[in-house]
């Protein structure tokens, strides 16, 4: 498994908590800045992905 899908991940779930935060104490900024790293963590658990399909793949040849 891939460094980046494991922080990746990570960040998602950071981000998603910060973003509930923000929303249930109405601080717009801690909301936005939770959801930025929410979708920062849902490319980098991507990345990991495809990096993984594509190790297989060369595994499989």
């Amino acid at each position: 498994m891939d460094n980046d899908r494991i922080k990746g991940a990570a960040k998602e779930v950071k981000g998603a908590i910060k973003e509930t935060a923000g929303k249930v104490t109405g601080n717009r900024q801690t909301e936005a800045e939770g959801k930025a790293e929410k979708t920062v963590g849902k490319v980098q658990r991507n990345v990991g992905e495809a990096k993984d399909q594509a190790r297989d793949l060369l595994d499989k040849k």
